[in-house]
Formats: C-alpha cells, structure tokens, sequence
C-alpha cells in the first residue's frame, strides 16, 4: 500500500536505486517509492541491478512490491546465488495505475552489498481484450488508443449515455397499410438495450385491426415481478393490453381500432431473442357490384370491403358515360358504411362526330343512315382533275375508331388535303420562238405565272407554287430608298398587287384575280451586291382559285428527272420590255438552251461580274433570245419526261442588256433553294 513520506513517481517513465547507489546502502534504512501513472496504463517494474543481504524469508533486507493493498513480491539476495528471491529478469506489471516500492535494511551487513537499480514505465492498456468486467465492456465494437478506449455500434444503433451500451432510435415507426409484419429491432437475434420503441399502425377511419404475435415471443421476465425488466404495452383506442413478457405468446388480439400503439422497453441488460407479430386490418363489406353492359369490372371478388375499389370499363368501342361525361374508364370504391361512392356506370357506343371536311374536296358516309358511330366509314374525295389527294393512299376511306377518331389504314387520324395538281396546264402551247423580239403566248399555256403590278404597270413576274405562295426574284422587292442597306429592305407589302390569269399587258382579261401580299420572305442568303440567291417567296393573303387559266406550277423533285445539262430547252415567260423599249401587248415566251456555265462565267469576266453556283445560264451566243427588262422573277421552266408536268428550274434574275451576242441570260437556279422554298411553305408536288 502507499507508503507516508514515500517518494511520489508520477512520470511516464523513470527508474529508481537503493540509497548511496552504487555503492553500499547504508543500515537501518527504509525508503519507499510510489508510482503512478495516469488512467488507462499499468506500471511495469523491472531491475537492471540487485545485491541486496540474503536472508531466509528476506527476514533482514529486503524490497516489496506492492499494488491496490496487496503484496505482489518480496526480493533478496544477491544474484550470483541460487535462490528464488531474486527478481532476475522478472517484470512486475501493476494491475492498475499504480504501483509501490518499498526498500529495507537490518541494523548489520556482513559483507558489502550494492543494492539495487530498478526501472519502471508506462505501459497502455488494451481495455478491449483485458477488461473482463461487464460494467466496463462495450456493448458492441470496441476501439483501444493509448490510454483508454471507446465502444461504437452496428449500424442502425446510437450510442447510450453510458457510452458502452447500444440502443435504437425507434420512437416513429409509422405502418399505414392494411397488412403488414412488425419485428423487435434484430429480431430474431436479441433486441438492443436501453431502448424504447414506439410502434404506430394509423389506418382510416372504418378499419379494426388484428394482431397476431408469433410463437416465437422471448422477453425478458422474473419469476416473481410482473415484467419489472422488458416489456410490451399495447394501447387501441381506449383498451390496454400489457405489460406483456416471458416466453408465451399472446397470440391473436382483437384490438377493435382503426389506431393502435405498441411501446416496446427495454433495460441495460439482457439476451432476450424478441417477438414477431403479424397484423391485419378488416373493414365493413359492400354488396357485390353488377357490370355494366358491354363492360366489365376489376378485380372480380367474393367480398368487398371499406376502401376496395373496383374499376368498370368498356368493350372495345365503347365508353364509360358517367353524369354526361364519357371516359375510357370509371373507379368506385367501397365506403366505411358498406356502401359504393357511386352507381355502376353505363357503358355507351363512341362516336366519332361528324368529319371534318375537305378544302376543294368532299366527304360522303359509306352508310345510307350517314352513321359516325364506332365501325362506321366515310370516304373523302377531292374535286375534278385539278386537285389530288395529298399524300396519295390506296384507300381514302376512314373508319370510326374505338378512340372516337376517324382512323384511316396508311394515314392514321391524319386529315389527307386536296392539292392543285401541278405543272399540267389545260391549254396546248403553240412553239414560239423569243420574248426578245417576242411572240406571244398562247393564253392559258402558263396559268402559273404572276404579274406583280404597281399603278398598273408590271414590274417583275413570278410563279405560283400551291395555292399561297408566289416565287419572284428578291431583287424585285427591295426598296430602293434604303438601296445601301448592308441588311436588305423590302418595300411595304401592300404597295403592289399579284395579278393571276393574266394574258395582256395593259388590257383587263376576265380570267384575272387580283391579290395582295400578306408577307415577303427574301432567301437568307440573297447578297444585293452579286445577285446570289436572287430569290424570294410572296405568301398571299388569301388562296388562289384554280381554274383553267390559273394553275400552280411542279417543283423540282431532285431526281434524275429534274436534273438540267448543257442543250436542254428551257421555256421563259413574261411580260418585259422588248428591244424597242416598250411593253409587248401580252405574255411573251422563249424556248432557249440551257448554257455551258463555264463559258457563261468567261463571258462575264470582263465586266468583273460573277456567275455562282446558285446561279444558271442559258440562251445562245450568237444573242437574239434571252428575257429583258420587267421579267425578273419570271418562270423558267422546263417538263419533266417522267411525270410529263412542267416544273420551275429557275427564276429570271439578271443579264448584260437584252439577247445580246455573247452574253447570256442569268437565271437564279430553283434546285439550290429547293430546300429552304419547301420549308417556308410546305409545297409538295402533287
């Protein structure tokens, strides 16, 4: 035990000597050494040196360890001699964190004697593997570090205030369907200590619910107290049932709630394995409902009860008709009184209405009751030869669908339109030969062409694509009081008209229509400087009327069939002034070849103007046909052999003069727009 007047040790580390060390200690002496090192160490003890006064039971002099109030050992003698009381390479560990020395000599040494040298340190505890008593032990994981440790818990588990035990965190735990399956926490292995577990089952209103605990129930119990460790309580509504405990299941319990609360407790102790219980949930049941005709319900069951619901639909082409309102589907569901929240539905034949109809075309039923309910047809048609049915299918027939939809067999529930059939005029043309120097053309040969008029005198020309859209050159519509504009300006759209079914010139013909431009389009890449892509659309504030003086004329198709070469004969229209300076009396036209572009391009050079690849020439060298001033924007179009339609190849667009020798007309090429001229107005050919 702890010597008074001891030396107090508190170091790490250190050693200790006998007095006068090393030389001979001295008699009757007594000195005492107390060590200590701080909480989670032990003090090892060992000697360098001993020479101490041999005695029988160290009876004269001597060293004793002491530790926590006992004796641990007592050394003398010297260490050349054959006995067990010296410590040799003996090492005293302290069973704690201290540890005493106390040294004494008799009143007479026979001979010399040295005494001793002793050495001491601290050494860590490993609490987790030397630690055997329970209060101490961690519950779950535990960590040693120098001088102490710390437990820790599985996952799933918190730390308890005595920092050893684990417990759960379980006060809300909230089950809310019909059936389901509640477990102590690890079940079947054993629950957590120190732990309180609120369960809560909350179902509607209508509902009682049912437990029905598994054999398997293991709480800790006392033979002679009613569950003073662990237990289970159960509160519905304003019953009790528990505290509840030991090893025999409660088995089933009516709780007569809809709501019901379950606290599990437990204490610091314990290796109960748990309980299981199952519960389940019955409401007030409601008379089995009828389907409707011509329909069905799901699920089909024996019994229905609170809050089961049931899903009426229809046979294929019909429909659910509930307070006037048609669905393809109609839910009922069974109420806490037993009742449905609603009748059964019936089930009434759709109906798709009556179809849209066709501009320039019509619709007639397949059925003399003119029927548009569910497996009735209809067929569309378009009106006489000028209009096609656009996209061309097989079959125009439509048929009432079970989606109330007229469904046709290629097209679906797309609407075909009637298109103008294109490029095939109903007049002859007679062959002439040039606009300059013209001749006349034969009235009606072109009913695609438009004269853009402003205080009756034309201007340009231009083509009509579909039933709203003029092709012109962009050039035709600047507006020469912003001429330099580096962003080209269009003149106002109403300060022209288009005029279609035009022949004469200056005269009024009776199969003219006069309209206004609702917007002017230029191409995007149109330059102003160069004339590239000298080409521009005009949408019509309202759709030409086709007849057989006003006609829309085919696109090109980007085929073989559309392909232009060098020698092929290409017809152009207008009605630009001749070489005399004058306006003809009426429309004029030219058949002319398509030119050699690279000769067109030298013949240009020496005026430094370019000939792009946007571009197109045509006429002949010797000059002589060509268009001229007034027909910019005016068709150049050529047949197709293939489909035998005329097609627009290109638009007039600039020139040196008029048919002069060397020089050839220069056409803007409609192929290298035919992209952008689809894509604004949408103009198939039909």
């Amino acid at each position: 035990m702890p010597q008074s007047g001891a030396v107090e040790l508190t170091e790490m580390y250190g050693s200790i000597q006998s007095p006068n060390f090393p030389d001979s200690y001295p008699k009757n002496s007594e000195v005492s050494w107390n060590i200590t090192v701080p909480e989670g160490f032990k003090v090892k003890l060992y000697f360098m040196h001993f020479d101490l006064e041999p005695s029988y039971l160290c009876e004269y002099d001597y060293v004793k360890i002491e530790a926590e109030q006992e004796l641990l050992v007592t050394f003398c003698g010297r260490e050349n001699t054959d006995t067990e009381q010296v410590p040799g390479e003996q090492v005293i560990m302290s069973p704690e964190n201290s540890l005493s020395v106390s040294f004494r000599s008799d009143f007479s040494n026979e001979e010399r004697f040295t005494g001793f040298e002793a050495h001491y340190t601290a050494v860590d505890v490993d609490e987790c593997t030397e630690r055997n008593d329970e209060e101490l032990a961690c519950d779950h994981y535990c960590h040693n570090y120098i001088g102490g440790y710390y437990c820790s818990c599985r996952f799933g588990y918190i730390l308890h205030s005595d920092n050893r035990t684990c417990r759960v965190e379980c006060s809300d735990n909230l089950f809310i369907e019909r059936t389901g399956v509640i477990t102590s926490s690890d079940f079947p292995n054993p629950y957590p200590k120190s732990s309180d577990c609120l369960y809560r089952i909350e179902l509607q209103e209508g509902f009682m619910i049912s437990l029905e605990f598994d054999d398997s129930f293991d709480i800790e119990d006392h033979p002679e107290v009613t569950c003073p460790y662990d237990y289970l309580k159960i509160k519905a509504g304003r019953k009790e049932f528990g505290p509840l405990c030991g090893e025999r299941s409660p088995g089933r319990i009516e709780t007569g709630s809809n709501s019901v609360q379950i606290l599990f407790h437990s204490d610091n102790s314990g290796e109960s394995r748990g309980w299981k219980l199952f519960y389940t949930a019955v409401g007030n049941p409601c008379p089995v409902p009828q389907p409707p005709e011509n329909g069905k319900i799901e699920p089909v069951l024996a019994q229905y009860s609170f809050t089961d619901q049931v899903l009426i639909t229809c046979d294929t082409g019909y429909n659910v008709l509930k307070d006037d309102i048609e669905a393809e589907h109609y839910q009922i569901e069974c109420r806490k009184e037993g009742t449905w929240s609603s009748n059964v539905p019936i089930c009434k034949i759709v109906d798709c209405g009556a179809p849209v109809e066709l501009e320039h075309g019509s619709v007639t039923p397949d059925s003399r009751d003119n029927l548009t309910i569910f497996g009735s047809s209809i067929q569309y048609s378009c009106q006489g030869p000028r209009y096609h049915m656009y996209p061309a299918i097989n079959s125009s027939t439509y048929i009432c669908g079970e989606k109330g939809l007229w469904v046709n067999e290629e097209l679906g529930t797309k609407r075909p339109s009637c298109m103008a059939v294109c490029g095939a005029p109903q007049f002859s043309r007679v062959k002439r030969q040039r606009v300059a120097n013209g001749h006349s053309a034969t009235r009606g040969a072109s009913p695609w062409i438009a004269m853009l008029s402003r205080n009756g005198q034309p201007f340009c020309g231009g083509s009509l694509i579909g039933s709203k859209w003029i092709v012109t050159a962009a050039h035709c519509l600047l507006d020469p009081l912003h001429s330099g504009n580096p962003v080209p300006v269009t003149v106002s759209a109403g300060s022209f008209q288009i005029i279609l079914g035009k022949h004469r010139t200056k005269r009024k013909d009776d199969t003219e229509q006069t309209l206004q431009a609702e917007q002017l389009i230029l191409h995007p890449a149109y330059q102003a400087a160069t004339f590239e892509f000298d080409i521009a659309l005009l949408q019509l504030s309202r759709p030409a009327t086709f007849n057989d003086y006003v006609l829309p004329v085919c696109l090109p198709d980007e085929s073989q069939h559309s392909a232009l070469h060098e020698g092929d004969m290409m017809i152009v229209s207008g009605w630009g002034k001749q070489f005399l300076r004058r306006l003809p009396d009426s429309l004029m036209e030219i058949e002319i070849p398509v030119a050699n572009q690279e000769l067109c391009k030298t013949s240009y050079k020496s005026l430094n103007w370019k000939v792009t690849d946007d571009m197109l020439c045509a006429g002949e060298k010797e000059g002589g046909k060509d268009a001229c001033q007034g027909d910019s924007g005016g068709p150049m179009v050529t047949l197709n052999r293939h489909s035998g339609r005329w097609f627009l190849a290109a638009t007039v667009s600039w020139g040196d003069g008029c048919g002069i020798s060397g020089r050839f007309g220069v056409y803007s090429n409609v192929v290298k727009s035919l992209s952008w001229i689809r894509n604004i107005t949408g103009v198939e050919n039909v």
